[in-house]
């Protein structure tokens, strides 16, 4: 048996459900802003902000564990821990605000990730405590238990990202494999002014939006999490045109399918589009020089 496979039931544990919904209350509360919420999700950088500052905190654990192994290094050493208790924090807030936005699995195998990395923390706040108190020895025994234990997050960290695909763009296949070539997506005047419309080409599904004139159409699969972004609401406010996502109110222009308000960091693929004799004609967008195959 693979070690993802015990790891898979923790996803389909039920029990947990009794921890993460109080758990994914209390972060909705302390998480209310969306200005927070879109630096925190890493919209700003147009990828998950978490993976990024994780890697300060275990550089410092694991430094350290190496510096402690080395004499005359105590210090350094020491310092490596008190980094990466510190950097820590903001690492977890990231991680908490990707966490709330994840489905139902993802949260069941992500408290049991976040259970593991706040003991390791804890551990490394007790390992430091004990290197200043000048009982280094049980300082350093304490800082290697709870590697181990932040070894065991970072696993679980990694089967949310890649077995689950938390954190993924989940439209990335479409400029690959919608037809690349224009095609009919029916006659114009089928499509309803100002409403969300589900199209297909190929087999790959866009929502179209007619404006008057102007006709968009963008990938239907939202990149946060796959929602059908035809479901979704259209933002028809002050400014450009927006699309809000149906599951976890991802927002994105309409124009250009850049994201405005996150979880989503990546932009919804776009299409070029044309009307020939009455019918509505789309293909995919492409960067020049960077050719769809």
């Amino acid at each position: 048996m693979r070690p993802f496979d015990d790891i898979d039931r923790i996803g389909r544990a039920q029990a947990l459900d009794r921890v993460t919904t109080p758990v994914s209350s209390l972060v909705r509360k302390l998480l209310r802003s969306q200005r927070l919420r879109d630096v925190l999700h890493g919209v700003w950088l147009g990828h998950p902000l978490h993976p990024v500052l994780v890697q300060l905190p275990v550089g410092s654990f694991l430094s350290a564990g190496v510096l402690d192994l080395l004499p005359g290094q105590e210090r350094a050493a020491d310092s490596l821990v008190f980094v990466g208790i510190a950097s820590s924090l903001p690492a977890a807030a990231a991680g908490w605000a990707d966490w709330v936005d994840g489905h139902v699995e993802q949260q069941r195998v992500g408290i049991v990730h976040a259970a593991a990395n706040i003991v390791g923390l804890g551990g490394y706040a007790l390992s430091l405590w004990l290197r200043l108190r000048g009982d280094r020895s049980a300082g350093v025994a304490t800082g290697f238990a709870s590697m181990t234990l932040l070894t065991a997050g970072a696993t679980l960290g990694g089967h949310m990202s890649f077995h689950q695909a938390m954190g993924a763009n989940h439209a990335h296949a479409v400029p690959h494999v919608a037809p690349s070539d224009w095609t009919d997506l029916g006659p114009i005047e089928d499509v309803p002014p100002r409403q969300l419309t589900k199209r297909m080409m190929g087999d790959v599904p866009v929502v179209v939006l007619r404006t008057g004139e102007s006709v968009d159409v963008l990938a239907d699969t939202c990149t946060h999490a796959g929602a059908p972004l035809h479901d979704g609401t259209l933002l028809d406010g002050e400014g450009p045109l927006c699309i809000q996502c149906p599951w976890h109110g991802s927002v994105f222009r309409v124009g250009d399918g850049s994201v405005v308000h996150g979880p989503a960091t990546v932009p919804q693929p776009g299409f070029d589009t044309r009307v020939v004799n009455g019918h509505l004609h789309a293909k995919v967008q492409t960067v020049p020089g960077d050719p769809v195959a």
